[in-house]
């Protein structure tokens, strides 16, 4: 997640160089040709080119209007994540007796490295050795780690009702939390693992180009620096909107814009810890020269 404060120019511009090279020198090229006014004869009505405008803008509306949907419904998902880790935790102290405690340790514990491995399963990276211990520790042998880690909190309080530790109407609120997990889990995978069509992105690149080649042949020739300007700039914002759409549509992928997932199960953590009574330090804030966060 981007910091208000601080935003790399340069990093989101090498995001885009190839793109910017290649417009830079056609708009160049264009420049010169004006000025010797070798193509004047070659004219191609504005009309015309404003229509392949208009329809790289609604393209673009469409994209980058889905792509922050993707990008704003996974920030509520892990909203709700949030939420519903505090709930389960708060609803096992009030529901289980003070004989209890180490139960509910448990469950928090469990709860703290479900955040931690749902957010590196996302991103696709090697779990932490924090994770891979517990993993290891509790001989976890599915794929889906965060979704096994769910089934012992639902083992775990199947025991507590079976011993008679909790009723069985608050059980049912206690599974009904663990299902908005569950719920919020799935949730993750399917933006994950949803693909934006690849088909739609070369639509709207080609139509750029397309843009670009043609808007030289519509602008006078009498004003080659104007020409030229005009060709780089317009493409250039109109790749700079496509590129910012490409880049929230992905929100798990390790990026400036992602969910800031690590920083979150972090919070998580500290508010369980602290709802067990247990001292601890907030994390560390960013580093100064830092633009985002995970």
């Amino acid at each position: 997640m981007l910091l208000k404060s601080k935003i790399s120019i340069w990093d989101f511009v090498k995001t885009i160089k190839s793109d910017l090279i290649a417009i830079t020198v056609f708009s160049i090229a264009v420049g010169l040709i004006a000025k010797g006014h070798y193509l004047e004869s070659l004219v191609i009505p504005l009309g015309l080119i404003a229509i392949v405008g208009t329809a790289i803008s609604l393209l673009l509306a469409f994209r980058t209007g889905q792509s922050y949907d993707r990008w704003w419904e996974a920030r509520i998902i892990w909203g709700a994540i949030v939420n519903d880790s505090r709930t389960l935790l708060r609803q096992l102290k009030e529901f289980l007796p003070e004989t209890c405690l180490a139960d509910i340790r448990r469950f928090a514990e469990r709860q703290i490295i479900w955040n931690y491995a749902l957010s590196e399963s996302l991103r696709g990276t090697a779990f932490s050795d924090r994770v891979t211990a517990y993993i290891h520790e509790h001989q976890i042998q599915d794929y889906n780690v965060p979704n096994a880690l769910l089934g012992l909190h639902g083992t775990h309080l199947r025991e507590l009702a079976e011993g008679g530790k909790i009723s069985e109407f608050r059980q049912v609120q206690i599974d009904s939390t663990l299902s908005r997990l569950c719920d919020s889990m799935g949730k993750c995978e399917r933006i994950k693992n949803t693909v934006f069509p690849v088909s739609y992105g070369t639509l709207i690149h080609f139509l750029i180009y397309l843009f670009t080649l043609l808007l030289p042949f519509g602008l006078d020739d009498d004003y080659a620096l104007i020409k030229a300007v005009l060709t780089a700039g317009i493409p250039t914002i109109f790749i700079i909107i496509e590129r910012t759409a490409i880049l929230m549509q992905d929100p798990f992928e390790n990026g400036p814009l992602d969910t800031p997932m690590t920083s979150i199960s972090q919070n998580i953590e500290v508010a369980l810890r602290q709802q067990l009574g247990e001292r601890v330090e907030r994390p560390a804030p960013p580093a100064p020269d830092a633009y985002y966060i995970l």
